[in-house]
Order: C-alpha cells, then sequence, then structure tokens
C-alpha cells in the first residue's frame, strides 16, 4: 500500500501541516521537529504526490467557507464546526456570509482567488453551478456542503433533505394531523424537504390545500408573517412544517399572537436542531442535522484533495434524526 501524508504525519506524531510545512520548506519549524518528519519521509519512503504540488503551490494553510445567512444559527454551528476540524488540520477559515447573493458570492470567490486559499467550502444556499465548474477549470480545490449536488462534481457531504422532510410530516401524520402547511425559502434543500414532505402526505393519502408560496428570507420575521398568512385562511392548518428553526420560532410567534397555544392548538416542526430549538417556548420538535459530522467529514475531504491531490470525488448524504419535544400534540387529544 502506498504511504499517504497521513502516515507521515502518524508516525512522526505531528499534524498533517506540520509535514507540508517541511516538504515545501516553509512556515517556521522548528530544526528538531524538521529533522524528525525528514527521517520518517525517508523511512517510510514517502513520495510527494506531485499533482498536488502543482494544484497547490506554495500552500497558504487557509480555507474559504461561503455561507448564505451568519446569522442563522445552523450556519454559525457548522462554521464553528469546519473551523475546529480546519484547526486541528493546521488551517486558518476564512468566512464569507454572501445574504443569497450572487453578486457577492462571485465577489468573495474572486478574493478567496487572489488571497490563494487552498480550498473553498461552498455551504447549503449556493446555487451557482458557473461558479463550481470555474473553480474545478482553474483547478482549485472545492467542497460542497449541507446540500446535495445532481452529479458528483466534486466533494460533498450533505443531509438527506428529503428524508428529513418526510420524517417531519411523518411525525404530524401519525399524530393525527392531516392539514399541515409549509413555511419555506425556494433553495435546493428546501426543495427536497417539500418533496419528502409530499410523499409523506401521499404515501397517507392525505391532499390538503393551503395557500402555500415560497418566502423572501428564512428568518424569524418571515416565518411569524407566512404563519399568520396561513392562520387568516379559510381552512387553517393544524399543524405548520417549518424548513428551518428560525422560521419555526416565528410561527410559534403568530400563533401565539392569535390568542391560540402550541400544540394544543396548533403543532409546530422546525429543521436543524440548532441552540434555539430547545430553549423556544415550547421546546421545538425538529430534525436534527449533525453539523459536527459535516464539518469535520467535509474539512476532511478538501484537506485529503489538497495535500493528496486526490481526483476522486466523494458523496455523503447523512440521516437527519426527528428530535421530540413539546411543539407537538396529537390532533386526537385536542380538546
Amino acid at each position: 500500500m502506498k504511504t499517504t501524508i497521513y502516515d507521515v504525519a502518524r508516525e512522526a506524531n505531528v499534524s498533517i501541516a506540520t509535514v507540508s510545512k517541511v516538504l515545501n520548506n516553509s512556515g517556521r519549524i522548528g530544526e528538531e521537529t524538521r529533522g524528525k518528519v525528514m527521517e520518517i519521509i525517508k523511512k517510510l519512503n514517502y513520495q510527494p504526490n506531485k499533482m498536488a504540488s502543482a494544484l497547490t503551490g506554495k500552500q497558504t494553510y487557509s480555507i474559504g467557507l461561503l455561507i448564505p445567512d451568519l446569522a442563522n444559527p445552523f450556519f454559525a454551528e457548522l462554521a464553528r464546526s469546519i473551523e475546529d476540524q480546519g484547526h486541528q488540520l493546521g488551517y486558518h477559515l476564512i468566512i464569507c456570509s454572501t445574504d443569497y447573493n450572487p453578486q457577492k458570492e462571485q465577489k468573495y470567490v474572486d478574493l478567496l482567488k487572489r488571497n490563494k486559499a487552498d480550498g473553498i467550502i461552498l455551504a447549503s444556499g449556493f446555487e451557482q453551478s458557473n461558479i463550481i465548474e470555474q473553480l474545478i477549470n482553474e483547478q482549485i480545490p472545492v467542497a460542497v456542503v449541507a446540500r446535495d449536488l445532481p452529479i458528483p462534481i466534486v466533494n460533498t457531504v450533505s443531509n438527506d433533505d428529503f428524508y428529513g422532510g418526510y420524517q417531519a410530516a411523518k411525525h404530524l401524520i401519525d399524530l393525527g394531523h392531516k392539514k399541515i402547511a409549509v413555511i419555506a425559502r425556494d433553495v435546493w434543500t428546501n426543495r427536497q424537504r417539500l418533496d419528502g414532505y409530499n410523499k409523506a402526505l401521499s404515501d397517507a393519502n392525505i391532499h390538503y390545500e393551503f395557500p402555500f408560496e415560497y418566502i423572501r428570507e428564512s428568518t424569524i420575521e418571515w416565518g411569524k408573517e407566512m404563519a399568520t398568512h396561513y392562520l387568516q385562511s379559510a381552512d387553517p392548518p393544524t399543524a405548520i412544517f417549518a424548513c428551518n428553526d428560525l422560521l419555526a420560532i416565528g410561527a410559534i410567534q403568530a400563533i401565539k399572537e392569535k390568542g391560540l397555544k402550541v400544540p394544543d392548538d396548533i403543532s409546530v416542526v422546525g429543521f436543524d436542531n440548532t441552540m434555539i430549538a430547545n430553549i423556544a417556548d415550547p421546546p421545538l420538535t425538529t430534525i436534527a442535522q449533525s453539523t459536527k459530522n459535516m464539518g469535520k467529514h467535509v474539512m476532511d475531504l478538501i484537506n485529503k484533495e489538497i495535500t493528496e491531490g486526490i481526483t476522486d470525488k466523494t458523496r455523503l448524504a447523512l440521516l437527519p434524526k426527528l428530535i421530540t419535544r413539546k411543539s407537538t400534540k396529537s390532533i386526537r387529544t385536542l380538546s
């Protein structure tokens, strides 16, 4: 089996970044450490990957992360997870919050390229395939996290959003709800969650017409506005599935302002299981994504591409989990 940079780092008891600095003769490495690493390289007969060297040139040990909304706890938690794993591997993270704005996305990608970032991670909400193709053509290591891509052209770590949407709807259906409304922004992940929701309703032979339309922003305010809209309809829902926790909190606020109670009058399910889900009033039933695992996996994958020039792409889809709290209730027990 061919010796890898990981084998050298493990044998020398140093980080991969340290081995890379020794190989590139860069950074501040003590002579004792440098000598130890060189000795292990010789002992294991490690041959640095020429493709990796060609791709990376002189490493800056920086990774760019484009996320759509740093104010959303899910993306803040995901960024922290990626940063933690990056730190373990010897990288520092450059976080760019794009506000779902295509111009800002291009601007930040150009900035990261000018600053010679070793790789770029694109998070959920990024819809511009032309930028991904641009990075691939320029041989810049790139990975996508918290959303899937139709074809595995880059390393991808995602949540199974279809299954998450299915779980959310099925939970409400199992509680006896048939009038289940949805609050969602029109982005890839939410479209997948809606497909899962629709499949659960179809499997249960449930058809509920409600005045659905995509909202403009994934915020508490928009969740509140759309929930108010639903509550004013001629046939209001008995349950609401919000495609993130912020939207769910907004829905709960709207229900309370209407003089109703959660879950006694209306059940609410969120998505993401961020820190606000547990402190909501009532605590929020939600679909949990593992930001820790997603962050670790995507950082490991882009690091392998940077340090070893690995061209084969990995596509990981992690399974979400329903977390039941006190915002949902069986409709059969409603008075």
